[in-house]
C-alpha cells in the first residue's frame, strides 16, 4: 500500500484500514506459531502498513 492512497482517505477510513491490518497481522502471527504461515515476510509488510496509516492518522490530526 503506498502513502498517497492512504492520504486520501478519510479519518474513518483510516480507523477501519488500521483494524483490518491488525487483525490480518493478528492471524498472520498465530499461524506462523503453529508453522502454517506461507510468506513470513508478509508479517512485515503488514507492520509497515500499519505504521504508514499512522503516520496517515497523524497528519490528518494536526491538520
Amino acid at each position: 500500500m503506498k502513502y498517497t492512497e492512504l492520504k486520501n482517505m478519510t479519518a474513518d477510513e483510516l480507523e477501519l484500514k488500521g483494524q483490518e491490518l491488525r487483525k490480518e497481522l493478528f492471524n498472520l502471527r498465530f499461524r506462523l506459531a503453529t508453522g502454517e504461515v506461507e510468506n513470513p515476510m508478509r508479517i512485515r509488510a503488514i507492520r509497515k502498513d500499519i505504521a504508514r496509516v499512522l503516520t496517515a492518522v497523524t497528519e490528518k490530526q494536526r491538520g
